[in-house]
């Protein structure tokens, strides 16, 4: 590549590091052809982009991003999936994707500012999705106010029985 196209590479891949929320690392060496359309598109659903980089010119981008906390990961063939909205997104379809495509190896991540190996990765696959965890704190969040009203509600519900009791001891008497 001329100086040029390289600058214009670096700014590029600076400007989608900068809005990223999350970006993975993968070495698709060992994929065939169909293996990596099949892969490009599942991401391209989830409104991921997946590109393949140049070592040197993503450590140059990630720079000013993460400093040189990314180099160990710069090695050997590297594609950068990019999340733009849910960073966990990324780390479920590729690791899903590992498990049926062993080629695929995830290499790390730059998640937020910070970056994590592949282990992380992996853990960050694994979390439920966003609507399964609010869904779970909400029941965690009902289950003080559910206690409440059953303590509230006892008074009354004893008071109910006590009448009820009294009302069937007259019954018993009269009949």
């Amino acid at each position: 590549m001329a100086r040029p196209e390289k600058e214009a590479a670096v700014a590029e891949l600076k400007e989608k590091l900068s809005r990223a929320r999350s970006v993975v690392l993968t070495d698709y060496r060992g994929l065939t052809v169909a293996e990596i359309t099949e892969l490009r598109k599942r991401l391209r659903e989830a409104g991921l982009e997946y590109r393949v980089a140049k070592n040197t010119l993503t450590r140059l981008a990630a720079q000013e991003k993460v400093g040189a906390a990314l180099d160990p990961y710069l090695i050997g063939p590297t594609a950068l999936a990019f999340s733009y909205e849910d960073p966990v997104v990324p780390a479920k379809i590729l690791t899903e994707f590992a498990r049926s495509y062993r080629a695929l190896e995830i290499k790390g991540a730059i998640l937020e500012d910070e970056v994590i190996d592949a282990a992380a990765v992996q853990e960050l696959a694994e979390l439920p999705s966003y609507e399964v965890l609010v869904a779970q704190l909400l029941g965690v969040l009902q289950g003080p106010v559910r206690g409440l009203v059953t303590v509230l509600g006892g008074p009354q519900r004893k008071l109910v029985y006590a009448l009820d009791a009294i009302r069937k001891e007259k019954e018993q008497m009269a009949g």
